[in-house]
């Protein structure tokens, strides 16, 4: 064999060798890279040209292009469920936030079953927000729910909670903030501990206050996780859905019928899937938007 024939064999053999790792690589990553294409790219791809039909999921309609969309301009519930999501997100987003932070904080001492604690406070958010709701449906029953029997105790009047239009979307939020107020506090103390000792210890050797060194040292050096955080418990917020339709299904008086409520009741319902997935597409825009907005200001 010739000497030009060996270097071509030896030149194979490498390219195979180098080969093999990347095929193996792509072994392993093609199982989850169906996934995500069967689960949600394709239903993705087919809710845009569903959305530009006005049938329903199994006959799929006529090809009425936009007008779904335009629909949607004076769609007065929408409007309405918009507006209970607006002032949900608006409640819940914040509140975990701060909520998360002071935890954070606590949890952050050295004291004793610490760690006990911390699962204490994460655990709820581990619990799926369908069980979240069937559990509340009898925590807070106006007649046999144990808040009003302790108000009852207390001398106060009973309440009326989820089956009160006013009470409802705030008692949906609490309900919210002790199911969801774990994942702050996880990332704020995760961020805490990241947060060098020295520079905390310079802060106070200069004199400063604990307040001043949260302020100034601590707050600064939790920017990028409060940045994330908004974004995650708003883009949660928009999308909220199970626990609503655990507990009150939109009721009373359609008090609690937010944007993705609204939604489901359109496709699955009424069978409106066109009209549905048109929403759908607005929510993800508006959710795409609004988490650009916060990561741009997050960080200038």
């Amino acid at each position: 064999m010739t000497a030009a024939a060996l270097a071509g064999r030896d030149a194979r053999r490498a390219g195979r060798r180098r080969l093999l790792p990347e095929l193996t690589g792509w072994g392993f990553v093609l199982p989850a890279t169906v996934v995500i294409v069967g689960l949600s790219l394709f239903p993705a791809a087919w809710a845009l040209l569903l959305s530009l039909r006005d049938g329903d999921l199994l006959t799929g309609g006529d090809y009425v292009g936009l007008q779904n969309y335009r629909d949607l301009l004076g769609d007065a519930d929408l409007r309405a469920a918009a507006g209970h999501t607006l002032v949900y997100t608006v409640l819940f987003v914040p509140g975990s936030v701060i909520l998360g932070l002071g935890l954070a904080l606590a949890l952050n001492l050295k004291i004793r079953l610490i760690g006990f604690y911390r699962t204490c406070f994460f655990v709820p958010y581990v619990v799926s927000a369908a069980a979240t709701g069937i559990l509340a449906n009898f925590v807070f029953d106006p007649d046999f729910g144990i808040v009003n029997a302790g108000l009852k105790a207390l001398g106060l009047p009973a309440m009326g909670f989820l089956q009160d239009p006013d009470q409802a979307m705030l008692t949906l939020v609490l309900i919210s903030l002790w199911g969801g107020v774990g994942m702050p506090a996880v990332v704020y103390l995760a961020a805490l501990q990241d947060i060098p000792r020295e520079l905390t210890e310079a802060a106070r050797v200069d004199g400063g206050a604990q307040r001043h060194v949260l302020r100034h040292v601590v707050l600064p050096q939790l920017r990028p996780a409060t940045v994330f955080l908004l974004i995650w418990q708003t883009i949660t917020a928009l999308q909220l859905f199970d626990l609503v339709y655990t507990t009150t299904k939109g009721q009373p008086l359609d008090s609690t019928t937010v944007i993705v409520f609204y939604l489901y009741r359109q496709a699955f319902q009424l069978f409106h899937s066109g009209y549905g997935a048109a929403i759908a597409y607005v929510l993800f825009a508006v959710t795409l938007a609004v988490s650009g907005l916060t990561l741009w200001r997050g960080t200038k």
